[in-house]
Parts: structure tokens; C-alpha cells; sequence
């Protein structure tokens, strides 16, 4: 009686795994749209890069267009400005992040509505956000008005230039504003694991604030950190939306002028544009993989993520 009992217990709590056969037939057909949909595209894609566009006459496969983009002086401009744009934002949500994460540590546990209300940025999309951005900082937008109210300014022409600007403020401020939730949220769930235990500990042994922070804080968040931040490079260098709308016209980010080249009148540019878009997935695949090996790497010393 008692073994039967113990046998229905353990049976209850824990289930025998259905193996690889029977998880790969749940998501099969899952699996099967993402790869015709994503994995079609793709191939669509290179195949085009590769000049074989049948409705322009094209049939002859080649590496020309690529070699025409990486040989034009404007690709390196944008991928200049592109690379600028996405270090920036990224280098400036982490610094954010960090002190933000380190307030919100102590703050989260004893009032969690904050921890809920520092969540509701993430289900904003980008170019929300984007259209904020110029309501506030445009020569005419809300600043601008307030600073001729209290008498800061002349007029709204002597309102500086942040919108479509040659050094992208208003692009780098619309990311910095919706990463750096998602970058604060990732070490905040690392510090109130395991962060606030090593901190009790190094007050223990009589560490300083600032040896707290370099020998125990900033290696603990670094794999999350790191991993977040490769993750928002690669969303900002391949993001289209916010520079098409606060960017400049020339120099032009990289997914913009990828945009300008598929999208234009002459099919023969088209290839151009897919050729572009696929050295922006080439550095955002880069990025992600980069990322989930840091992840993996710091799940093998132990730490969760």
C-alpha cells in the first residue's frame, strides 16, 4: 500500500520526458512557417543580391552588387553613421541601466509598483517613441516652446537642432529611452538573485562602496549586461523606423539607404538594396551570436540569467 502510494507520488511529480520524436512533432508545424516565411525570404533575398531578378532581366548570377556597395565612398559613411548611432545609444542605455538597476534593487523589493510601472516602457513600440521624441525636441516641439515662454530663447529658430541632426540626438535619445528598461530589468533579476547576497557579504569583510562595485557588483551583472547590450547594438543597427523618421537625409543610416535602394522606381537598384540588408544581418546575427555565447558561458560558471 505504502509503495503504491509513494510510487502515485513520485509519478505525480515528475513526468517521464516524451523524447526528441515526440517534441519535434509539437513543433513542427510551428517550425514550418518560420522556415518558409523567415527561411524563404532569405533565400529570396541572397538570391536577388546575387542579381538574379528575372523582372528586370537579370538572370546571371554575381557578386557585382556587392562589390558596387562596399566600392561606394556613401556605404562607409553610413556604416559610420550607423555604428555611431548604435554604440552610443547602447553605451549610454547601459550606463543608464546600471544605476538605475543598483537604485531599483533595494527600491523594488520594499514597493513592488515600482518594478511593475519601470516594466510598462517595454510594450511601447519604437516609433512611439520616435514620435514623442519630435513632439518634445523639435524646433517647434513642447521644449522648444517652454524655453520661448520663459524667455530662453528669441525664437524657435535658435532652438538647437535636435531632430533630424547630423549627430542623431534625437535618434540615440529615443533608444536610450526605450532600452533602458530592458537592459535594467536584465540586471536587476541578476542583483536580486544572487547580487544582494554578495553585497551583504562584502559589507561583512568591511569592502568600500566602490570596491563593492568593481570587485563584486560589476562582475556579477557583466555576463547580463553585456549579453543586453549586444542584443539592443544589434535591434539599433538593423532598426529602420526611428532613423527614417528623426534622421537626416545624407549621410543615411545603413537600413535606411537599404530601404531607399529596394524600394526605388529602377528594379536594377533593388539588388544594391538587398545586398545591404544582408551585411546588416550579417552583423546583427554576429551580435546575437555573440551574445548567446556570453549567455552560455555565464550559465557554466553558475550564474543565472
Amino acid at each position: 500500500m505504502t509503495t503504491n502510494v509513494t510510487s502515485t507520488g513520485n509519478n505525480a511529480r515528475t513526468r517521464p520526458n516524451p523524447g526528441l520524436p515526440v517534441i519535434g512533432r509539437l513543433v513542427a508545424p510551428a517550425l514550418l512557417v518560420v522556415t518558409v516565411l523567415f527561411g524563404g525570404g532569405l533565400l529570396l533575398g541572397f538570391l536577388q543580391g546575387l542579381g538574379y531578378l528575372p523582372a528586370a532581366g537579370m538572370k546571371v548570377f554575381t557578386l557585382q552588387h556587392f562589390a558596387n556597395v562596399l566600392a561606394d565612398p556613401d556605404f562607409f559613411r553610413s556604416l559610420g553613421l550607423t555604428l555611431y548611432i548604435s554604440v552610443t545609444s547602447t553605451a549610454a542605455a547601459a550606463l543608464i541601466s546600471i544605476f538605475m538597476a543598483l537604485v531599483l534593487t533595494s527600491l523594488a523589493q520594499r514597493h513592488r509598483v515600482v518594478h511593475f510601472i519601470f516594466q510598462i516602457p517595454l510594450t511601447v513600440p519604437h516609433l512611439v517613441i520616435a514620435v514623442a521624441v519630435v513632439f518634445m525636441f523639435a524646433p517647434t516641439g513642447l521644449f522648444s516652446r517652454a524655453a520661448l515662454k520663459l524667455g530662453l530663447i528669441n525664437s524657435s529658430a535658435s532652438f538647437p537642432l535636435l531632430t533630424n541632426d547630423s549627430w542623431g540626438i534625437g535618434i540615440v535619445c529615443t533608444y536610450v529611452w526605450k532600452e533602458v528598461p530592458f537592459i535594467t530589468l536584465m540586471i536587476l533579476s541578476v542583483l536580486r538573485r544572487t547580487g544582494v547576497e554578495l553585497l551583504e557579504v562584502g559589507k561583512t569583510l568591511k569592502a568600500g562602496r566602490r570596491q563593492r562595485f568593481f570587485y563584486i557588483t560589476l562582475p556579477t551583472i557583466f555576463p547580463s549586461l553585456g549579453a543586453a547590450c549586444l542584443i539592443v547594438f544589434a535591434y539599433t543597427f538593423g532598426a529602420f523606423e526611428v532613423p527614417f523618421l528623426l534622421g537626416q537625409t545624407y549621410p543615411m543610416t545603413l537600413p535606411v539607404w537599404a530601404y531607399k535602394n529596394y524600394s526605388d522606381v529602377d528594379l536594377l537598384a533593388r539588388p544594391e538594396g538587398i545586398a545591404i540588408g544582408l551585411i546588416i544581418a550579417a552583423v546583427v546575427t554576429t551580435a546575437v551570436v555573440a551574445s548567446q555565447l556570453l549567455t552560455k558561458a555565464a550559465r557554466r560558471r553558475g550564474l543565472v540569467l
